[in-house]
Order: C-alpha cells, then sequence, then structure tokens
C-alpha cells in the first residue's frame, strides 16, 4: 500500500498546487486530506482571520467531500495521522515564515523517528524567498533591483490541477471545523478557489487594463480585492502571473510588480526573522514615541477628525479590508501624527485584516514608518487632507464610510472643520497636522 499525507495550511486549492500533485503521485493507494488547526494561530484575537478560515474549510471541505481537521500541535497530530493510516510521506508547501519554517522542522525530525518523509514541494510564491539573490549571494535590501532580477529568474508554468483523488479519512471522521464567528458588524468577503477564480476573472474583463491609473483612487473601488485570495491560498501567484503575460497594457505590468512586491516582503522577512517584529533599521529603535492611550484608541474606531483616516479604518472594521493607499495613510498618521510604534498599528492590522500576511503587513508599515528596506523617507511625513483630496477627488470614499459627512460638498468634506459650525456629530481633529509633522521632524533629527 502507498498512501500519502497532504499537510494544507494556508493553499486550500486543487488547481496549481504542485504539493497536492506530489502527494497524490505519492499515494497511489489514497491521500490523507489533513489540516491542523494549530493553537498559535487558533487562540485569543484575529478573529476576522478565524471566522474566514472557518467558512474557507467549509468550502474546502464541501468540495473534497470530507476536509480532515484536527487540533493540537502538528509535531504530534501529523505523526499520528501519518502513523494511523501507514503512509510512507508527508507532503506540503513549503513555509517560510519564522514560526512557519520552524514548525516544519519540528515536524520533519518527528517524522523521521518513524522513517516518514516531510516533502517540501512549491510554496506560496511565484519565485520562493531565497530564489533571488545579489552576485556575491546576499539578498536585496532594494526592491527595484529585486523586481529585475525576480523577472529574470522566472518561474514555472500553473501546475494542472489534480483530478480523481482516491482521499482517505483515518478514524472515519472527516472533519471537525470548529465554530468561529466575526466580530458584530463585519461582511466576510467570499471564500474558496471558486471565489477567487471568478473574482480574478472579473477584474480581468473589467479593470486590469486601468489599474496602472486608478488602483490609488480609494473612491474607484477598482482593485483586484485578491489580497485574501493570496493570502489563504485559494489562488496561485504563479495563476495570475500567467494570465497577466499575454497583456500589453501598463495596468498588468503594474499588477505584476505588485505582486512582486509581496514576494520582494516574503524574501526580506526569510533572510531577517526578527524583522517580523523589530526594527529592521535600528536606529529607529532609539527614536523618542509616545504610550499608546485614548489616541490609539480613536485611531482604531476611525474617531480621529481626518477624514480619509477615519474612512479608512471603518472600512476595516466593517470589511475586515482596506484600499492599499488608505493603509499607507492611516499608517503615516499613527506613527507620525500620533507618534506611536508601527508595531501597535501593525498589530491592529494583524488582528482585524482578513488578508493579513505577516511578511507584507509588517514590512508594509515599516516602510511608511522609515524604518524598513527601501523605506519612505522619514521625512517623507503623509498630509491626511492632501492625500485624500488627491486620491478621493470628490470624497466618495469618505462618504461611503463615515456618514457623518455624507451631505458636505467636495470642496469640504476633507476639511469639515472648516464649515461654519463644523458637523457636531463628527470629532475634531485630534492632533493639528502640520504641527506634529514638525514634531516628528525633531524627533527624527535626533537619531540621524
Amino acid at each position: 500500500m502507498s498512501r500519502s499525507v497532504m499537510w494544507f495550511r494556508t493553499d486550500l486549492r486543487l488547481a496549481d498546487h504542485p504539493a497536492l500533485r506530489a502527494a497524490v503521485e505519492a499515494g497511489p493507494d489514497g491521500v490523507v486530506p489533513l489540516l491542523v488547526l494549530d493553537d498559535h494561530f487558533w487562540g485569543p484575537g484575529a478573529s476576522v482571520r478565524q471566522a474566514y478560515l472557518v467558512q474557507l474549510l467549509h468550502d474546502f471541505s464541501d468540495r473534497i467531500d470530507g476536509l480532515h481537521v484536527v487540533h493540537g500541535s502538528p509535531a504530534t497530530e501529523v505523526v499520528r495521522i501519518a502513523r494511523a493510516v501507514e503512509a510512507t510521506s508527508v507532503h506540503v508547501s513549503a513555509d517560510f515564515t519564522p514560526y512557519g519554517a520552524d514548525r516544519d522542522e519540528a515536524v520533519e525530525r518527528a517524522l523521521a523517528e518513524i522513517d516518514i518523509p516531510l516533502v517540501r514541494t512549491g510554496s506560496s510564491y511565484a519565485v520562493s524567498p531565497g530564489r533571488v539573490t545579489k552576485d556575491d549571494g546576499s539578498p536585496y535590501r532594494v526592491f527595484t533591483p529585486f523586481f529585475g532580477a525576480w523577472q529574470a529568474h522566472g518561474w514555472r508554468d500553473p501546475a494542472p490541477a489534480v483530478r480523481d483523488v482516491t482521499w482517505i479519512r483515518p478514524e472515519g471522521r472527516t472533519h471537525r471545523i470548529p465554530e468561529a464567528s466575526a466580530p458584530d458588524g463585519v461582511r466576510l468577503p467570499p471564500a474558496g478557489e471558486a471565489a477567487a477564480r471568478a473574482r480574478w476573472r472579473e477584474f480581468l474583463d473589467d479593470d486590469v487594463a486601468d489599474y496602472a491609473d486608478v488602483r490609488d483612487l480609494a473612491g474607484a473601488d477598482r482593485t483586484s480585492r485578491m489580497s485574501v485570495h493570496l493570502k489563504w491560498g485559494t489562488i496561485h501567484p504563479r495563476t495570475l502571473l500567467a494570465d497577466l503575460a499575454p497583456l500589453r497594457s501598463d495596468g498588468a505590468t503594474a499588477y505584476a510588480r505588485e505582486l512582486a512586491f509581496r514576494e520582494f516582503y516574503a524574501d526580506v522577512l526569510h533572510h531577517r526573522p526578527d524583522s517580523a517584529f523589530d526594527y529592521y533599521d535600528a536606529r529607529f529603535a532609539r527614536m523618542k514615541y509616545d504610550e499608546p492611550a485614548d489616541d490609539l484608541e480613536a485611531w482604531k474606531q476611525g474617531r480621529t477628525g481626518y477624514p480619509i483616516v477615519d474612512a479608512g479604518m471603518r472600512q476595516l472594521l466593517v470589511e475586515g479590508w482596506m484600499h492599499n493607499r488608505v493603509r499607507m495613510i492611516v499608517a503615516s498618521f499613527l506613527v507620525k501624527d500620533l507618534h506611536l510604534e508601527w508595531q501597535h498599528g501593525a498589530a491592529w492590522f494583524l488582528d482585524r485584516l482578513v488578508d493579513a500576511d505577516l511578511a507584507s503587513n509588517q514590512h508594509g508599515w515599516q516602510w511608511t514608518a522609515g524604518c524598513g528596506t527601501d523605506a519612505s523617507p522619514y521625512f517623507r511625513v503623509f498630509n491626511p487632507t492632501t492625500q485624500g483630496k488627491k486620491f478621493d477627488p470628490d470624497g466618495t470614499y469618505v462618504r461611503r464610510w463615515v456618514p457623518e459627512l455624507r451631505d458636505l460638498p467636495a470642496d469640504r468634506v476633507h476639511e469639515p472643520w472648516r464649515l461654519d459650525p463644523p458637523p457636531a456629530d463628527y470629532p475634531a481633529p485630534l492632533v493639528d497636522h502640520a504641527e506634529e509633522r514638525r514634531e516628528s521632524l525633531r524627533r527624527y533629527e535626533a537619531i540621524r
């Protein structure tokens, strides 16, 4: 008997899945579709992602007529299941996050004790972290040269979808998917491989050609929203790149560049796992920061008095998602107007974003905070009012998410405090941006 275990993680799909194909080839007598709910991720916090994962597990389980879900330590549970079905191999997509790499090494050691190999095939990236290096073998610290080397490296074509798999379930069970509800008021996006494919096709048909011109316009809402599907692996970036390849639009080029940014940040985290929670540029740890207080809570709840910031934070509370340009604006406000350390904002995003990816989230925050790789200079302080006027010129985005300002004219929707009288039910600005910008620059000068 040749049986295998396919240990799913953030790769819940059947198409373009090299690890699954390897598991099927290694297990002609059956493949166990296993998912381990790990307490490292399945604990307090991150309730939005947990609720989405439950929705996703039900979808995938229905597609394969029973995902085998267990709860516990992977080093214990993967070994137990492999032993129970007398598997000859366990298959995974390689994980390059700090925790994921350590977890997989622990499972590999535990499996080796019973002479079962852990086989890593493929990853969540078109080009896995560590593959693209400078001529001397050192990693890139700046995106633009990484992007060129990434393109030159290239990637394989998408793998064909598996078909007619003989799925087996140990102990006669199919799944033990737990219950998890999203916080009140949160609208989760559609989950699953079919939803990912449908959304991607819609974007290709309607929006990719104009992507370079409209992607920063928050009110237009014409971004792909594929980040959640890439996060959970219901579609592979190689699939997206294959569909983009024959297109000759600036939008397609710009979108491929954004996919490369995701892979750049994964590469950075792979080489510097400490940068997940510490400063990539250690100088910034010496900067003077304020202690979080009511200002942090006002930021979280979208009550800062700056409309574009509040619109973004309220979108996050409702959709578990935020427009990318607005993510930069709200991050700059937290770090450079409120003088709080970037980790406070990054933690809130990890808790509330359904698409929260450790590498992209943490290094996106460090970019805006000026302390990361290829960072936005610290002295580039986003003015929330001018940013709002530039990227939401008619106020569509603000009106959508800040109902108190819905009836304001376009020339005042980003500056409601200029009205006489200002809206009674909307807060006055939490801080004076011009004054806090000067303060941020003073603090930066002290560490230069």
